[in-house]
């Protein structure tokens, strides 16, 4: 299919849908928040499931071996990371992968290591399986974001952290890890027997002149020590058919996550989830590429309103993801923003502060996977706001 066929400025009512992104918003808000498009599936995903739903029978799902065959293909051919079938455990979603790997590696009261501003559920992965949360703040300068690898050394290298928890491309910061990066940081994990668990759910939503690096591709040895947890849910927006893996090398690791993953009791699969994993992974490259070229279409337009319209605030370079980091200078907290943006004028976006405390102070997160439309009524809302509440 061509790509001008793909239409994504269409605005669907997704209203009254039972969608959690706008039932949960109310009436004449515009919500900006949650990490979903509002764009419709990749017609080749379409059409797997009216192709599955005419069956009509949909009991417990036996993954098959076509299944695995085009996740270890989609990886080899975009990103040249070769793994093999074994090392590939499903489950339900990224979130249940990384809170299995955490039970898995883990005894309560240990440390877990993560980046801030990291993802939100990171820190309930971590405290729901009774361990206790290390930082290794990012460092903030012009727009973007780097490691701080004196800290982080200072902090694997405590005997109490026995995982590191890495975000790849980096949400909300928006950074794509270069090869450099990870490697350092994986073999710093290597010394000090910290065990990396690495989300790469936005892998496929990389911004122009940026090169998403698997970290399975790394090298063998820092695959040996490491799960790393995909999903095609975020890229071909099927979160709500909850599927993702766990690909895991080493043997024993790999049997201490797949028995977690038991006990956690997210070892079934929903049957559309594994019909909509192939055919994203199969055919739906166009139509990813047509996606990605949309939103970083506008991610410029974000850029160039910010740029003319809003003096006091800043968008961080987006290397990946469709979220974009907002930095506020002069401003309250932006959980305070945040609550005025929605009720005084019409615009739900996520305040920084859940991805922590201290680091998301003076940010705002803005979905992009949006109607350019919807974009352009946010912003002019984004800037009755701001220049009232400034």
């Amino acid at each position: 299919m061509a790509k001008e066929q793909y239409n994504f400025d269409v605005v669907p009512n997704r209203r009254g849908t039972g969608c959690y992104k706008w039932d949960n918003t109310a009436d004449g808000v515009l919500p900006l928040w949650v990490a979903d498009m509002d764009f419709p599936a990749a017609p080749c995903i379409m059409d797997a499931l009216r192709k599955r739903l005419e069956h009509g029978v949909f009991g417990y799902e036996k993954v098959p071996d076509s299944y695995y065959e085009a996740v270890i293909n989609w990886f080899a051919r975009r990103h040249g990371w070769s793994m093999q079938r074994d090392w590939i455990i499903y489950t339900s979603g990224v979130v249940p992968a990384i809170s299995a790997v955490i039970k898995a590696k883990t005894q309560p009261g240990d440390k877990v290591l993560i980046q801030t501003p990291v993802y939100n559920c990171f820190f309930s992965s971590i405290r729901n399986n009774g361990c206790s949360i290390e930082e290794n703040e990012l460092v903030y300068a012009d727009g973007t974001y780097t490691i701080n690898f004196e800290d982080f050394e200072r902090k694997v290298s405590d005997p109490a952290v026995k995982v590191f928890l890495l975000c790849n491309p980096q949400n909300p910061a928006g950074r794509v890890w270069t090869a450099g990066e990870l490697r350092r940081m994986g073999e710093l994990c290597l010394k000090h027997g910290v065990f990396v668990i690495v989300d790469e759910i936005h892998c496929e939503l990389v911004s122009h002149g940026c090169t998403y690096t698997p970290y399975g591709s790394l090298s063998a040895e820092l695959m040996d020590n490491a799960a790393v947890c995909t999903s095609p849910s975020k890229a071909f927006n099927i979160a709500g058919l909850q599927i993702a893996n766990i690909t895991i090398s080493n043997e024993q690791s790999r049997k201490e996550v797949d028995r977690a993953i038991n006990i956690n009791e997210v070892c079934d699969v929903n049957v559309f989830g594994v019909e909509a994993l192939q055919a994203a992974y199969n055919e739906g490259e166009a139509w990813l590429k047509a996606a990605n070229d949309y939103i970083c279409g506008n991610y410029q337009l974000l850029c160039s309103f910010v740029a003319e319209q809003l003096p006091k605030a800043l968008v961080c370079r987006m290397e990946g993801s469709y979220l974009a980091w907002l930095r506020l200078e002069g401003f309250p907290a932006s959980s305070v923003v945040a609550k005025r943006l929605e009720a005084d004028f019409g615009l739900k976006l996520s305040p920084g502060q859940p991805y922590g405390e201290n680091a998301g102070r003076d940010f705002l997160r803005i979905n992009l996977a949006c109607p350019q439309s919807v974009l352009k009524e946010a912003l002019t809302r984004l800037k009755k706001g701001l220049d009232t509440i400034a």
